[in-house]
């Protein structure tokens, strides 16, 4: 019974080698002895492809854990099996069978599910890396990095939300981090023990734990853990003579005001969660190279709630990321408009006047105090392309040109996806990549699109890879300044960011598309891009 990619294999670390074990904690000298009748041995290869080269470790809930190789795709795998099978091993499968209906590259992958009556094995991918259980145990991690690995955690759990199931298992031991800095979130459960909402307040323990090296959630024990040992060997949270704990500034220097505003939201059980989709988002925006985080400063996130606690602020309401995105905007106008009267209450004191820009100005008259205005034009693109980094095949690449070709006739589109208008639960986005040639003082960018209800961002960068898989991933990767007013208040198919920073200029812009317009049914999805304008000086 094949199946692909989704659920998980949580990997420790035991003298310096990477084990991994499965969705029970690693069995200690008091579990139950494993029955050896049957057992499988080194060298043997299941359903005459999986061939098993190393018993790693068994788990408390009965589970031998193999590393294996496929012999026909010749990859290192782990082989997860239960014997005797039976109504003993129905879990497992069943776990297996959900996990495979997800594809994302924050889930540890499902190849194969098989039950031999006698025997059952799910065999998935091998992941080299520890757990975030085990890489917190040298101390707290950076803030820069605990967003990174909250974001990878809300983006897994927004895809398995997606289909309406449940995670039911997320904590540091179940967040794994490979060698090369993957992100993947494993043992999903299948018991329905769990909802929605608390794998979303669970985010909140990951963020916690990753910040302070402790667990938030005392009141809920992590699932097969015994005292002491595993899971639950991970410490309490600091907490007041109520029960309630300390949040992460107060447990630790250094950690923004922003993340530990949001982590604590997550937390209050007094505050409705955003959706997962909203929450990733979110992570997303905030989820910058440490160098880059500055322009966090006056920019979010939003609370989930008001301070009175009676209405859910815009976050919750209108996708986070979006209205914090907004509300950076906004700030920017209005610093800017301080500094216009700044600069009009300071007379003739030339020291606080701004450089004056060398594109053209119309000057007011001597003495008066309104500062001369910047003509905006339509400025040239240079170079545009379609960004789409979680392609292999590279199929929707034809037609950049048509955005930039001043005839709104003629479109760059998108293919057809089924079911869901996030790209059918593939991809995190697509978008459109332009180059301005150099830097420039941006007014407005306009997109005209061939339907409503689409969605998109616009990202600023200074960065530009080549035309690859690869290098899609590192340009959405390094664009991270969001930039422009939001686009919920666009006008039917024209979408219009404006309210730039006067003082900032960019070159390189880049037009992110997260949902696609309704296309020929309602479970049909796509998007034209029409024409793409930008305004400046």
């Amino acid at each position: 019974m094949p199946s692909s990619s989704g659920s998980s294999i949580d990997t420790i670390t035991e003298g310096g080698r990477v084990t991994q074990v499965g969705e029970g904690q690693e069995a200690d000298e008091s579990a139950p002895p494993v029955m050896t009748f049957g057992a499988p041995t080194a060298g043997e290869v299941l359903a005459e492809r999986y061939e098993l080269v190393e018993h790693i470790n068994n788990d408390s809930a009965g589970r031998l854990v193999w590393r294996g190789v496929d012999v026909i795709l010749r990859r290192p795998v782990a082989v997860v099996l239960r014997y005797p099978g039976g109504d003993s091993a129905t879990e497992m499968l069943q776990a297996a069978v959900a996990a495979s209906r997800v594809i994302h590259p924050n889930l540890v992958g499902v190849y194969d599910a098989i039950d031999e009556a006698d025997r059952a094995y799910v065999v998935r991918e091998w992941v080299d890396g520890q757990s975030l259980r085990d890489l917190a145990t040298d101390g707290p991690l950076d803030p820069a990095r605990a967003t990174a690995i909250g974001n990878a955690v809300a983006s897994a759990l927004a895809a398995v939300h997606a289909t309406g199931m449940v995670h039911g298992n997320v904590h540091p031991g179940t967040v794994m981090i490979s060698d090369e800095g993957r992100v993947v979130l494993a043992d999903a459960r299948t018991d329905g023990a769990d909802s929605q909402e608390n794998d979303i307040r669970a985010v909140g323990g990951v963020l916690y734990f990753a910040l302070t090296g402790s667990w938030p959630h005392a009141e809920a024990p992590l699932h097969g853990a015994t005292a002491g040992h595993g899971r639950a060997a991970i410490p309490d949270a600091v907490r007041d003579a109520g029960g309630a704990i300390a949040a992460p500034r107060q447990v630790r220097a250094g950690v923004p005001a922003y993340l530990d505003d949001l982590t604590m939201d997550l937390l209050d059980a007094e505050i409705a969660p955003p959706s997962s989709d909203v929450l990733a988002a979110e992570l997303a925006r905030l989820d910058v190279p440490a160098e880059d985080d500055h322009y966090l400063d006056n920019s979010g996130p939003l609370r989930f709630a008001a301070e009175t606690g009676e209405e859910p602020s815009p976050l919750a309401a209108a996708g986070g990321r979006k209205v914090a995105v907004g509300i950076a905007g906004l700030l920017a106008v209005a610093l800017v408009g301080l500094l216009i009267g700044i600069i009009a209450l300071g007379g003739d004191d030339k020291d606080s006047q701004p450089t004056p820009a060398a594109a053209p100005t119309s000057s007011a008259p001597a003495g008066d105090a309104t500062p001369a205005a910047v003509t905006a034009r339509k400025l040239t693109v240079k170079n545009v392309r379609i960004i789409d980094p979680d392609s292999s095949n590279r199929s929707e690449l034809d037609g950049a040109d048509k955005v930039i070709d001043g005839d709104e006739d003629k479109a760059w589109e998108t293919e057809t996806y089924d079911n869901k208008p996030n790209f059918g639960n593939l991809k995190k986005g697509m978008g459109v990549w332009i180059d301005l040639g150099e830097p420039h003082t941006v007014k407005s960018v306009q997109a005209a699109l061939s339907a409503t209800g689409a969605s998109a961002q616009l990202f600023a960068g200074t960065t530009n890879p080549p035309s690859t898989s690869n290098g899609d991933k590192q340009l959405v990767a390094s664009y991270k300044t969001a930039i422009g007013q939001p686009f919920e208040d666009h006008d039917g198919t024209t979408m219009t960011f404006n309210g730039f920073d006067a003082d900032q200029k960019y070159q390189y812009l880049l037009f992110w598309i997260t949902e696609l317009a309704p296309a020929e049914s309602a479970s049909k999805f796509k998007l034209g891009v029409q024409e793409i304008t930008v305004q400046g000086s």
